[in-house]
This record gives C-alpha cells, structure tokens and sequence, in this order.
C-alpha cells in the first residue's frame, strides 16, 4: 500500500511538472490577448496583462474582462458623472488636504442637485416625512395638524404600518390616487385614473423602464427612439444600454431652442433607412436648453406623433419651473384630450414627473410617477410583471410624491409657511434664469438665449481655432478641454456641450443657476474673466 501510494504521488508530480509546462506554453501564446482600455479624459491606451502564478501554478485570468462584459455598457455616456466631474471630486480632496491651487473651493454646477447648492428643503415636506420615519412624533404637539393627518394616512397604507416595509410595485394605492386627483387638477379636470399611475424611483426609472418595453428587433426592425440634440444623457445612455437605435433631431437654436415639426420629418426619413423609430421623447421645459414648448408646437408634435405611429413620451419634470413672461407649462396630456377623440382615443403617451426638481429639489428621496395613456391592456400587463422585478419603489420617496401632490390647502395650519417656502423658492430661480442669461450675453464670444423654463443654462461658446488645435493634441473634444481649463484655474465645473449633443462646429456647456444669487454672481464673473482670458491665450 505504501509503495503504491509513493507511485502514486510522483506520477502526479511529473503529470503536473508537465501541465506547468504545457501551461506556460499556453500563457505565452495567449500573453498579447490580456489587454484592457484605460480611459483617461476620453484617451484610450492598451495595457498588457499576463498571467500569476501563486505557488507554481497559473492562475486563470477573470472571467469578467472588458472583451467578455456587456458590449452595450461600453457605450454608454453619462457627461453629467463624467470625467470632468472625476476631476473635480479629486480637486476637492486635494483641497481638503491642504493642497494649494487658484481657488479656495470647487464649485458644482454641473447638475441639478437643488440642495446641494445651498436651496433650504420645504418645512412641511419634511415635517411629514419626519413622522413618517419616526411615528413617535405624532405625540409632538409642536408639529402641525394637517402634517400629522397626512403622516397618517400615509402609514395607513404601508404595510405594518412603517414605511420600511415593502409597497405594492406599482406604488401605494393611496399615494396613487393623490397622484391621480393632482392630474386632474392640473389638466382643468381632464379624467386621470390610479390604475394608470406607476410610482417610480425617480422620472428616470421609469424612462428606462418605458424604453425596455418598446426595444425589439434587429437590423432594420430594431427600435429606434427620436431624442433632441442637445439631449439630458439619460437617453443616449439608456438607448446605448438597450442595443436601441438614436435617433438625434435638432432644436433650433437661434429660435430659443425651439421644436420644428419639418425637422422631426428629416430626422424621421432617414432613420427608416437603418432602423424601425416608434418612439418620440420629449422634454418640457428642456434640459439642458431651458425652452419652454408652445401650446400650438405641443399640437404640432401630437399631430405628427398620429400620422407616423410613434409612441410619445412627455418628460415634464421641470412644470412649475417657467420663468419667462408670455410663457406657460402645458402639459401634453392635457393637450392631447382638448385636440378631441380623434387623437385622445389613439395617440399612445406616457408622461413623467419626479420630485428632484421644481421648487422641491429632493433629488435624494427618488421619487417619481409616470401615466400611461392608451397603452394596450396586454402590455400593461407586461408594464406590471417588469416593474414587479424590482419589487417597489422607494417608500419614502413615494410618501414625499404624496406631498407635491397633496400638498397644504388655504384651510389648513402649514398654507401660509408652505406657499411663502415654494414662492421663494421659485422667485429666486426666476431672478437668477435672468440675471445668468443677462451677464453672459455681456461676455465677447459668448451667446446665451433666455432660460425660459427649468434649471440651467445652455450658452454657446466661440473657441478660436489655435484653441481647438490644442484640445485635439490634448486628445479632447474642444468644449471639454475649455471645461477642463476653467475648472483647473477658476474650480468651477460645469459639463461640457458635447455631453449632451450639439450642432457640428458648435460649441457649449451646461450650467445650472441653483448656487444661491451671491455665488452665482461669482461664478459668472470668474467664468467671464477666465472666457476672455481663454480667448486672448489662443487669438
């Protein structure tokens, strides 16, 4: 037995002497194929990799690599977190560090984060979700009746009676038919029922969610989705995650960034070449481009959405956010039901709205609803079983919809603080839409149209030629490398126009007016001296 088990083991030892063997001839055939993209600042450079051995023997490479993940997530783009937003993270460490540089701090006007940028969160909003969280406080007599009556009948409807437990996935039926009697209100009394309300994580889940339905084919049949260039990156990253066709129309810049029906045409035309589009997205007010549809070009696009089969969607997230005179929010259901049967009974709609924008800025609760409208009773089905997969929206996120929806009346304790809260707040951003579109438009070389609607700025930005050079032997995009430059020398961070889509030879960035009215004065004039001093660099 004991020469035998010794036979044994050096037959092993030899047979794994030669697997070594066989093994390193293996790895060195195989060496050049372990590689990997590094992307530094949209460069790319490819890096060997070999094998380890640990102990004598090889080790496997990942069976997760960048050649064998998902090759649509590789085409995906997100210039709202990108690399210049990287950057600006990594400035501020250093910073924190005692690090020296031209400024004393980064400022993020990159997105719309309301409260990040100092905006105060809403009393009665909190108040609500307080005793949501904590029903404890219902006992509180220094808390408000009509806050403590809504916390309740929020609890009533969640499970145990905590908003930690799980919701229905569709939303709880409560916070629904708030959502439901909302629309009504706001569409002059147009019918909205619960069954067609979905809560969401946000506007941007159930864009996504919307998208997932409608993707099929392949080749010619595949979907293609009409998006407006400039775009909010939700939808080009969405599209690129689900093999989805772009399909890009323009808005018309030197018309406030309007909408032309005859574009949407040209576009359409020439997508039928490649690829099926059955889908037009739309937001209302734009971002990054703060217009504000008209009611006849709201029509218009209804019109046209009949006569090619399209499927609308309305994003409408920005609706309390219009500033401009002459200016109004209309939302497209409303005006789909006042064009008559002919389009109401037909033309397919899912609108969206979240609770991260308008006067709230509660970006960090997630919540969000979307309607459908005319959807096929068999797809609703499917709609349902899809959203079911992520078991519910966020609970408190829904309570706090609950809220914008439901929100004080002129009977109740908390009208007089709630309405003073949201007027402010939307007084402030109309002053500041206005005062950003003023002192850019008093910049050389920098042209901004009126911010009608929503939270930022879209300007369009000269770059001098010996500029644009630069920034390709930088192996930038020239709006980013002018991005990059400021947010080095003035910590200002803004994303660059190429993110989110613009005319050929054109260049822009997007800004947010969120920082208070003092710090936004700062930021336009450090932006203003350091655009001058760009130019000067490359005449």
């Amino acid at each position: 037995m004991r020469a035998r088990f010794n036979t044994r083991r050096q037959h092993a030892q030899l047979s794994l002497q030669a697997r070594k063997k066989c093994g390193e001839r293996r790895l060195r055939r195989r060496a050049a194929l372990f590689v990997f993209p590094l992307s530094v600042l949209g460069t790319t450079r490819r890096c060997k990799m070999s094998q380890s051995e640990v102990n004598g023997v090889s080790v496997r490479g990942k069976v997760l690599t960048l050649d064998t993940m998902n090759p649509n997530v590789k085409r995906v783009e997100y210039a709202v977190r990108g690399a210049i937003v990287q950057r600006a993270v990594k400035l501020e460490k250093e910073l924190k560090e005692g690090a020296k540089k031209p400024f004393t701090e980064v400022i993020k006007a990159n997105i719309g984060d309301a409260h990040a940028m100092g905006q105060k969160p809403i009393t009665f909003l909190r108040q609500v979700l307080a005793l949501c969280a904590y029903p404890e406080l219902l006992k509180d007599p220094t808390f408000p009746e009509d806050a403590k009556q809504r916390a309740q009948r929020i609890l009533q409807g969640c499970g145990g009676h905590s908003i930690g437990a799980y919701s229905a996935s569709q939303g709880i039926e409560c916070i629904r038919q708030d959502v439901a009697r909302y629309i009504e209100k706001r569409d002059g009394g147009i019918p909205s029922n619960p069954d067609n309300i979905f809560l969401s994580t946000g506007a941007s889940d159930a864009i996504v969610t919307m998208l997932k339905l409608m993707v099929s084919g392949e080749g010619r049949t595949r979907t293609g989705v009409m998006i407006s260039i400039p775009q909010y990156p939700l939808y080009s990253a969405a599209i690129a995650d689900l093999g989805a066709v772009q399909v890009s129309y323009y808005l018309d810049e030197d018309k406030c960034w309007s909408l032309d029906v005859a574009e949407l045409r040209r576009s359409l035309r020439a997508a039928r070449e490649h690829c099926d589009p059955r889908v037009l997205c739309i937001i209302n007010p734009g971002n990054p481009t703060g217009q504000v549809q008209s009611r006849q070009c709201i029509e218009d696009v209804i019109r046209f959405a009949k006569e090619e089969r399209l499927f609308l969607m309305a994003d409408e997230v920005y609706q309390d956010n219009v500033y401009a005179k002459g200016c109004q929010f209309h939302s497209f259901k409303k005006v789909l039901f006042e064009m008559g049967p002919e389009y109401s009974s037909t033309v397919e709609l899912a609108s969206f709205h979240s609770t991260s924008k308008c006067y709230m800025g509660e970006c960090g609760f997630r919540g969000g609803y979307m309607e459908v409208i005319n959807m096929d009773p068999a797809v609703k089905v499917q709609l349902l079983k899809l959203v079911s997969v992520r078991l519910c929206p966020p609970v408190p996120g829904q309570a706090l919809l609950d809220l914008v929806v439901n929100p004080p009346q002129p009977d109740e304790p908390s009208y007089t603080t709630f309405m003073k809260e949201r007027t402010a707040v939307l007084d402030a951003l109309a002053e500041k839409a206005r005062l950003t579109e003023q002192m850019f438009n008093t910049v050389p070389g920098v042209t901004c149209n009126p911010v009608q609607g929503a939270m930022y700025t879209f300007p369009r930005i000269a770059l001098p030629q010996k500029a644009i050079e630069q920034a390709k032997e930088a192996g930038l995009v020239p709006d980013m490398y002018y991005c990059m430059r400021l947010l080095e020398e003035e910590g200002i961070c803004l994303v660059p126009g190429s993110g989110f889509g613009q005319r050929e030879g054109t260049f822009h960035f997007r800004m947010t007016i969120l920082p208070p009215t003092d710090k936004l004065k700062i930021v336009l004039q450090k932006i203003s001296a350091f655009h001058q001093r760009f130019i000067k660099e490359f005449s």
